[in-house]
């Protein structure tokens, strides 16, 4: 399963956390936006991101697990903490690969992300800029 997320209909099941992801040819950010989470736990594995907080205006648990469309080099990616949001900067392991057409190894959607899981790999459509190593793709408004 490419990514796999618990429903909110058990009090204690965690809830997914709001995602956002954004790339470039040579590195993935998946931003994990949940306000006043103090000690989150990830995990960075070459095909799987993995996301587990405490936090938001309800203070409650969050949790997610995505496998990844593609290989990244977990001993070279990262993480930068803020007080409303956590930013993974996922390196790919082939940095000369193009552009991921989505987050996901499936093509599944998941309901508590923006930013193109399904979407192509360049968020303006148009297949010239693939080639560019400077173009960063900006997180979109639309759900998917």
């Amino acid at each position: 399963m490419a990514a796999e997320t618990k429903s909110s209909g058990d009090a204690s099941t965690p809830l997914p956390p709001p995602l956002e992801w954004a790339q470039r040819k040579d590195r993935v950010w998946i931003t994990v936006k949940l306000e006043n989470c103090k000690n989150p736990i990830y995990e960075l594995k070459e095909n799987t991101f993995y996301f587990k907080g405490k936090g938001g205006t309800d203070n409650a648990d969050h949790e997610v697990s995505v496998e990844l469309f593609g290989e990244i080099d977990p001993a070279k990616s990262t993480c930068s903490r803020g007080d409303r949001q956590m930013i993974y900067t996922l390196i790919k392991k082939d940095p000369s690969a193009s552009f991921w057409p989505r987050l996901t190894k499936e093509s599944k959607k998941m309901m508590n992300s923006m930013g193109g899981l399904n979407g192509g790999g360049d968020f303006g459509g148009d297949e010239d800029r693939e080639d560019s190593d400077d173009e960063v793709n900006m997180f979109t408004p639309e759900f998917v």
